[in-house]
């Protein structure tokens, strides 16, 4: 059963997507800054605020003004994660291509009989 929120729930609707944005902002800026690690533990605060928001919007509706700011705040948290899973899918290809350079390299050392780094030569 859907009921009007208070005025006060309401707002602090609204101050829980304007959090999430935020959360959105600093993830972006890490994977901006290449920083994977911090995107990393970002994330994770991220999908509990995403749980918190779920369980405190359930059934509420909003007025006018707080549907417009809500959906303002949703089109900047999507416009983020939007840009933020482009930036880890061009990380994604990158490691995939380190791993193939190094897979490459593995193999024309066994090709060749070459030794690993810090294998030591290997004699006949």
């Amino acid at each position: 059963m859907e009921h009007d929120a208070e005025p006060t729930c309401q707002q602090a609707l609204v101050e829980h997507y304007e959090a999430l944005r935020s959360r959105t902002r600093r993830m972006l800026s890490a994977a901006r800054d290449a920083d994977w690690t911090a995107l990393v533990d970002q994330e994770s605060s991220y999908l509990v605020q995403v749980e918190q928001l779920t369980t405190l919007e359930g059934g509420h509706r909003l007025d006018a003004e707080h549907r417009a700011r809500k959906a303002t705040l949703l089109e900047e948290i999507l416009e983020n994660d939007l840009e933020i899973r482009a930036r880890l899918i061009e990380r994604r290809d990158e490691l995939g291509e380190l791993i193939g350079a190094a897979q490459r390299q593995r193999k024309l050392r066994h090709a060749y009989d070459i030794s690993e780094p810090g294998h030591g030569s290997r004699a006949p």
